[in-house]
């Protein structure tokens, strides 16, 4: 079985941060969401991934590399414009070359592993096995319609109720996918639907089988849904203990920290609280300030007199003096954000923002 992660997608619902940042490479608790996803993979055994990848290519690439590190082979392909799922699929059956394969959207993240859909897909010889989810707002999704172990109907972003599970964005295929692709044509977005051609493999007489999410499943599309993501990434980690800063590489000059807090090398602390769950990667300095909770701060970024909690803080970022609490925010890469008499309540700033308040 081989492994396709969808890396192409444009991220529109998350400008102006994805003008410059492949949303997939965005992080949780400072891993980028791609990162869980392989992990997700190598843990089900399966090590031949392919990675749709669109604009942001050699960001990717650049991120992930070979494959290496995780012991698999990565393989890059391109898919030109965003054609659609199936259209994602069907630019990959060279590397696919008839094998099973799982497919992930790469901005979606859960907290169960791989093994349970897989086996289903096996267990019940289907041609497609999907996960589901129950959400209150179905009509924004991939729907699909079930009876005992089975999908009998499927819809995208269906106009009227038909059922509250929706597709997350995994899947498991054979090879029949493809034939079924080449029967579909595009919808009205212009787009080649996924849903579409499973439909069509329901048409033709195929098995659709499903599992339903155990745990919790995030798109992670929005800047709320990827500070909900994060905040949940942040209650999964478990059995962390406060940083050793003799072996941790952390200095700690009149500083608190509480609860589950991870730092990188070489992070400098000075008269200042650390409420965990919280991530300070390597090289930040943290003065006079307040962290936490549920807060990622990435590498080199500088924060003084300020108060931050809920945020995702991108590398290289600096924050100063910013008189009110920052909370829901996600801050790009090198943004210099400047406090004044001005209040600050919530930022969405894209790389390379200045910012005097």
């Amino acid at each position: 079985m081989k492994a396709l992660i969808l890396s192409g997608g444009t991220g529109t619902r998350l400008r102006p941060i994805s003008y410059t940042n492949a949303k997939q490479l965005l992080p949780l608790a400072n891993k980028p969401i791609i990162v869980y996803l392989i992990e997700k993979v190598v843990k089900a055994g399966i090590h031949d991934i392919g990675i749709i990848v669109g604009e942001t290519q050699e960001q990717v690439k650049q991120t992930l590399g070979n494959g290496d590190q995780w012991g698999v082979s990565i393989t890059y392909i391109y898919q030109e414009g965003s054609l659609g799922l199936a259209h994602a699929v069907r630019t990959a059956s060279g590397f696919i070359d008839g094998s099973d394969f799982v497919m992930i959207l790469g901005d979606n993240i859960f907290s169960m592993g791989l093994e349970s859909v897989i086996e289903n897909f096996y267990t019940y010889r289907a041609n497609t096995a999907v996960l589901l989810d129950r959400v209150t707002n179905p009509s924004q999704y991939g729907v699909a319609v079930v009876n005992d172990n089975e999908i009998t109907a499927l819809c995208e972003k269906p106009k009227e109720y038909i059922s509250d599970l929706v597709l997350t964005g995994v899947y498991v295929f054979d090879k029949s996918i493809f034939t079924a692709i080449g029967r579909i044509k595009p919808s009205r977005r212009g787009e080649l639907e996924i849903t579409d051609a499973i439909q069509n493999q329901l048409t033709s007489g195929g098995r659709v089988t499903y599992e339903l999410v155990q745990g919790w499943w995030k798109d992670t599309g929005t800047l709320q849904d990827l500070l909900e993501a994060n905040r949940l990434t942040f209650d999964d980690i478990e059995n962390i203990e406060l940083p050793d800063k003799d072996n941790q590489g952390i200095i700690l000059d009149d500083s608190l920290m509480t609860g589950k807090i991870l730092t990188g090398n070489n992070v400098y602390l000075k008269n200042s609280r650390i409420i965990g769950p919280v991530h300070i990667d390597d090289d930040a300095v943290i003065i006079d300030s307040t962290i936490g909770p549920y807060t990622a701060i990435g590498k080199r970024c500088q924060i003084m007199g300020s108060t931050i909690e809920n945020n995702i803080v991108l590398n290289d970022a600096s924050i100063m003096n910013v008189p009110k609490k920052i909370f829901g925010s996600l801050i790009g890469r090198n943004v210099s954000l400047k406090g004044s008499e001005n209040e600050v309540t919530m930022l969405f700033l894209g790389d390379d923002t200045v910012i005097e308040l």
